[in-house]
């Protein structure tokens, strides 16, 4: 057994049953569980290890997708900003936009509509409209760059809006597995339940659980399940899109980032990373590889410097790289020839099986994560069809972990923080208002200094952290907690990064110390 892998008991029933623990699953897990369902999710690897952790890390409406003609999908992820800064203010905070304009690419007028679109498709509570810009002799932009437009979205940690999701499901009752692979799943012809058979990672263990509905959130394994443990054909294909991206040293200043229009109708951002990096991305080119052995390649780091370097007059080079990664996203294939013009909507399919007692399936294909909330709520919705007294959601209303109704803005949880442990370093408290929300107190207690925070591993990471991520947030390697539930890996050096490995392989397996 891994370490740190939850156990469960033989012949279990729940009422759903999620495979996948990305940003859909443990939505929907959240969602399901909120509404008085019981839920246990099992994710193969880690939560948010694969797509969910690997995006360009904005909640936004999608302004390219105006040129698709994608307007319910721009609406739908446009209002969902707005919610989203609320039940998650210390995950997701306003970003600002810097639009260069290129004649030669999409003229004027077409940007313009675009933005006014942008700006009334839905209600903006928080975050304010478009306008011109134009760029004076202070500009990093290069000089034949003279005006541009602004406009904002909204920024997220993607691996960390994961892990709130699962926690919310876990303190409404869900239980949440990791490294738990599901490997065949059957209705059961005497009471139409879902038999479902799951095996821990690195084991030959298996266990067998029901289940009154089933839920197909694998993300870019969602149509391989149906071939490997469901024994039946996918309704839908799936296209595996890769989109990679890299982290250079800061070059630009201020809070705000950039869309770069290219000649390929395609858009890269620059935008503002773990306060001393750009974030640089991203591609989109069609993979047919293994999902979990995704990377970026040659052509894709030149083609990112050379769309950065067209627009920049700060020239960027390889040497310039300290970290790249690369996700895919699983697509619902919608036959386009053009990778950047398949669709980012959804598709939700039941399977109802055979007869009215038998239990459903539901599959999600595709999707992006500033709707996940909505396709959680829709999917969940589906399941009425097994559970007629269903309650509505309340997750547009309720806080996830480290938010409250109180504090609403990032910066009012910094300002408690810094009140509370006035003589902790300011960087950790930076990190840890945006990572945790208050959840903070309970990782620092009552700390006064970083002497009571135990075993320093390097820059802000102590013993006391890297336990509380082992018991309450199922890190388990070092890579789960300094790629996923924090960025720290671009601030420990192999040295470190390899004495925080050797540490936690000496540690016993983690239990959760809180309810």
């Amino acid at each position: 057994m891994d370490k740190g892998t939850p156990t469960y008991q033989l012949n279990e029933t729940y009422d759903v049953l999620v495979i996948g623990g990305g940003i859909n699953g443990t939505g929907i897990a959240a969602d399901a569980s909120g509404r008085g369902l019981s839920v246990l999710l099992c994710e193969q690897g880690d939560l948010g290890g694969a797509t969910s952790s690997a995006s360009s890390k904005l909640v936004h409406g999608g302004l390219r997708y105006l040129e698709h003609y994608e307007f319910r999908l721009v609406r739908e992820a446009l209002a969902e900003r707005e919610v989203l800064l609320k039940v998650a203010p210390h995950l997701v905070r306003p970003l600002r936009f810097t639009l260069p304009h290129l004649p030669h690419l999409r003229p004027g007028w077409m940007i313009r509509s675009g933005l006014f679109l942008y700006d009334n498709l839905a209600d903006r509570e928080t975050l304010p409209a478009s306008r011109k810009q134009r760029f004076g002799v202070s500009s990093p932009l290069k000089p034949h760059i003279r005006k541009g437009y602004s406009y904002s979205d909204c920024w997220v940690d993607d691996a960390r809006l994961v892990i709130a999701n699962a926690q919310a499901a876990r303190e409404q009752g869900a239980r949440i597995l990791r490294n738990t692979r599901c490997i065949r799943a059957l209705r059961v012809a005497d009471d139409g339940l879902w038999q479902v058979t799951l095996q821990q990672a690195g084991s030959d263990t298996t266990q067998t659980v029901r289940a009154r509905s089933l839920v197909n959130a694998a993300g870019p394994w969602a149509a391989r399940l149906f071939d490997t443990a469901l024994e039946q054909t996918s309704p839908h294909q799936v296209r595996l899109i890769k989109g990679s991206h890299i982290v250079v040293p800061r070059f630009t200043e201020g809070e705000g980032a950039f869309i770069l229009q290219n000649s390929d109708k395609r858009i890269v951002f620059v935008l503002p990373f773990e306060e001393d990096f750009n974030l640089i991305g991203t591609t989109d080119k069609e993979y047919r590889g293994d999902p979990a052995k995704v990377a970026i390649d040659q052509d894709e780091i030149d083609y990112l410097l050379g769309v950065v370097n067209n627009h920049f007059i700060r020239q960027l080079t390889p040497a310039d790289i300290v970290h790249t990664y690369s996700g895919v996203r699983p697509l619902l294939d919608d036959e386009s020839s053009d990778p950047s013009a398949i669709t980012r909507d959804y598709t939700l399919t039941l399977d109802r099986g055979e007869g009215e007692q038998s239990a459903p399936l539901l599959s999600v294909f595709g999707g992006k994560i500033t709707t996940y909330r909505k396709l959680a709520v829709a999917a969940v919705n589906k399941l009425q069809c097994q559970f007629p007294a269903l309650p509505p959601s309340h997750t547009a209303q309720r806080p996830l972990p480290g938010a409250t109704a109180e504090l609403t803005q990032q910066g009012a949880i910094l300002a408690l923080l810094q009140k509370l442990y006035p003589q902790l370093p300011a960087t950790m408290l930076r990190r840890f208002s945006r990572s945790y929300g208050v959840l903070a107190i309970r990782i620092l207690g009552k700390a006064r200094t970083t002497d009571e925070l135990g075993r320093h591993f390097g820059d802000t990471l102590y013993e006391t952290e890297v336990n509380y991520l082992r018991q309450e947030e199922w890190a388990i390697t070092a890579e789960d907690i300094l790629w996923r539930r924090s960025k720290l890996g671009l601030r420990l050096d192999t040295q470190q990064q390899t004495a925080l490995t050797a540490w936690l392989e000496q540690q016993p397996a983690a239990q959760r110390t809180v309810a």
